[in-house]
This record gives structure tokens, sequence and C-alpha cells, in this order.
């Protein structure tokens, strides 16, 4: 090429990154606002409110570190008619254990029950068919092989969270009350990552910076649109709901379960709904930058639906849009790096609009290359060693990639 035709090369490159990234930033700048904070006072009910009964289902496997704290906090709901069943998921620790010295204390009577996991039945994800088996009406017969006596659980609503949440007290009776008021069958509550490291910050903020090119959390509740959302913290579903789309035996082999809920809420015609509310469950994710790589590595090729093609052409466009734009303001001649200058602009003004539910700073965008390299890593590492393994391994169970593939 000629300097004259790198020129133009700079111009068009450079206007095509600023226009990509253009979309979400206006997007988030003028419709962030219309996703409701559950924080505000309207959601907060009066407290004779009559809200319906509550089933909390937390499955956990190996959670000794963190399934106290988030058992004792759901136990201090201010909620009045709920049960926290929690499922001890073959674990090889004290998360049993644990599990039954809290259901053992007085505060725990008719609020907690502990159901015993032993063995993993062929078809199924480990968590997945936990979920299944603390939701169900009548688990008493499930469990009657495992030697475990349990009630009927006969609520109107059920919650799914991990084992490593931490829920403030009014959590619940807010979300409730937003979920009957707006008539919607699933809610979702983006959970506040506590970030300790700036690996942390960097990797856990990335993606959803990305998201904004996929999913348009205000568009949620629109049943004409393409958008859905599930998150693992926090997937409240009205039980009739839940059994309309199968309830999780129709998700036996999901690996990311909590987005294929949403998914099939959305194509069932049901109304979805996403909300903010800062702090009002909290959790840590993941310990640095390793540790986020290494959750995110069991997902990626799942979601990503197995296919080397997409993981390839995700990996070519994430370096495209989020480390080019700061090359270009690097190389590019003169005022060529004028767009360039406008991408990274736009980077900072989606992760500063995305920050201010995330607790994040907006300086982070500077970090938006080097993360963009690590999550191409992650994605690649994820679909090599899945492919290399014929299968994802994950809290010490093995899951062959062609049963995966086939899943119903």
């Amino acid at each position: 090429m000629t300097g004259f035709d790198w020129i133009w090369f700079y111009w068009v490159t450079g206007i095509l990154l600023a226009l990509i990234w253009l979309v979400p930033a206006v997007q988030l700048a003028l419709h962030s606002s219309e996703v409701a904070d559950l924080n505000e006072p309207e959601w907060n009910p009066p407290p004779d409110a009559a809200l319906p009964s509550l089933t909390i289902v937390v499955p956990a496997r190996n959670e000794e570190a963190e399934i106290e704290p988030a058992l004792r906090s759901l136990l201090q709901l201010n909620y009045p008619r709920f049960e926290v069943v929690a499922l001890n998921d073959r674990s090889t620790d004290q998360t049993g254990a644990i599990m039954e010295r809290i259901a053992a204390e007085p505060a725990a009577q008719g609020r907690l029950r502990v159901i015993h996991v032993r063995d993993l039945p062929p078809g199924w994800l480990g968590k997945v068919h936990a979920m299944w088996l603390g939701s169900q009406r009548d688990a008493a017969q499930e469990n009657a092989a495992r030697g475990n006596a349990v009630r009927q659980a006969q609520s109107e609503w059920l919650l799914f969270t991990d084992a490593d949440c931490v829920f403030q007290t009014d959590c619940l009776r807010r979300a409730i009350h937003y979920a009957i008021t707006t008539a919607t069958d699933h809610l979702v509550l983006f959970p506040t990552a506590h970030m300790k490291t700036l690996g942390e910050r960097m990797m856990i903020g990335f993606p959803q910076v990305m998201a904004g090119f996929a999913m348009r959390p205000w568009k949620v509740r629109d049943p004409k649109s393409r958008d859905y959302i599930g998150v693992g913290a926090f997937n409240l579903i009205r039980r009739p709901a839940y059994e309309a789309i199968g309830t999780y035996e129709a998700l036996r082999l999901e690996v990311v379960d909590d987005i294929k809920l949403g998914e099939s809420i959305k194509k069932a015609g049901l109304r979805q709904d996403v909300v903010f509310g800062r702090d009002l469950v909290s959790l840590r994710w993941a310990v640095g930058a390793a540790g986020v790589v290494a959750n995110l590595e069991k997902n990626l090729f799942a979601f990503l639906r197995f296919r080397v093609s997409l993981v390839l052409a995700v990996c070519a466009v994430t370096f495209f849009l989020c480390v080019c734009p700061f090359l270009g303001l690097l190389l590019a001649p003169g005022w060529a790096r004028a767009p360039f200058a406008v991408a990274v602009a736009m980077i900072a003004l989606v992760y500063t609009l995305t920050g201010r539910y995330m607790a994040s700073s907006p300086w982070m965008f500077l970090t938006c290359p080097i993360a963009a390299l690590v999550f191409g890593f992650a994605t690649l590492q994820s679909a090599f060693m899945a492919v290399r393994d014929g299968g994802i391994t994950w809290r010490g169970t093995k899951y062959s990639l062609e049963e995966l593939r086939k899943k119903p």
C-alpha cells in the first residue's frame, strides 16, 4: 500500500470503530435509567403488606468458606413466609456439616431444610439437578432413597441463588413487591460484586461492558424484543411460570443454566424483567484476575454453543473492538487519530455508565485492551481444554462434550 492508502485505511477503520461504540454508548445514556432500582422508596412495601410464600433454593458444592454467611443472611430476611432449601451437592469438604449445624439452631427451625445429594443421576449437571430437586413440590419422594425426610415445598414463588451470595434483610420484600406490582413472572436482580483487586475490577467489568452489544436490560420486559436475561445470583420466578417451562428438568444439561432459564421464560411468552439494587445482593465472584478467568473458562465455550467457529469469531471481534481503538490512537498519523479518539471516548462513556450500577471506577476503561486480550485467551482456553479433554470439568465432576452438545 502507498502512504495515501494507509491514511484512508486508518480513517475508515477509526470511523467504523467510533460508529460501532457509539451505539451502546447512546443506548445506555438514553435508556439505562429505565431499569428500576429496588433501593428506591416506592419498592419498599408497608410492614403489613400481604406477601406470597417463597422458597429459596441454594445449591452448594464445596462451599465451606462461603455457605455460612450466605445462609445466615437468608435466615435474617424480614420476609413473612419463606423457607430456605440448602442442597449439599456431593461436597467433599465441610459444606454439609455447616448446613446441618446452622439448621439445628433455634433461629433456623422451620426456616431451613438441608438436603444431601449423594449421587448425580445420568444426564444431569450437578447444580441443575440440585436446583431442580430443591424446587420440587414433593421432595420427600425424591430424597427417600438418600435417607432424607423433607416436607413438601408448596410456595407460590421460587428464588434460585448461589451459595456465595449475601442478602440484605429487605431484599426479598422489595423484589417480590416489585414483581407483583409489575405482574412479572421472572425477575432478575443484578448482584453487587465486591472487587478487591485491580485484576478483579478489570476482568469482571469487561464482560459487563461488552454485554451492551448483546443485551439491552431496559428491553427485557418487552415481550416483542429478543432480549432476555438470567443471573445465577438471583433468579426469582413464579412457580406456575417455572412449571410452564418444564422446570429445571428441561435444562438438565445446560452449563449456563441461569441464562437458559431466562431464554426459556422469554420464549414461553412470560413476563420477564431486570432491576438494579446496589448491595441488596452481594458476592465476591472470584479472587484475582486468575480466579475470574478460571470461572469464565467453564462457561464461555458453552455460551458459544460449543462451536469453535464462534470462539474464533468472538476473539477476532473482541480484538477489533477493544484493542484496535487504542492501537489506532497510538499509531495513526496526524488527524487520522481523531476517529480512534472518538472510539476511545465512547468506550470510556460505556464504562462510566456501566460503572454506575457496578460500583466501578470510570477510569477502568484504560484497562479495556488488556482485559480484551485476557478475555480472548480465556475464550480460546475454554474451547481448547474442552476439546482436548472431550468435556468440561466443574467442581470435580466431568461432563462429556458429546453429551452436552446433544442435550435436549
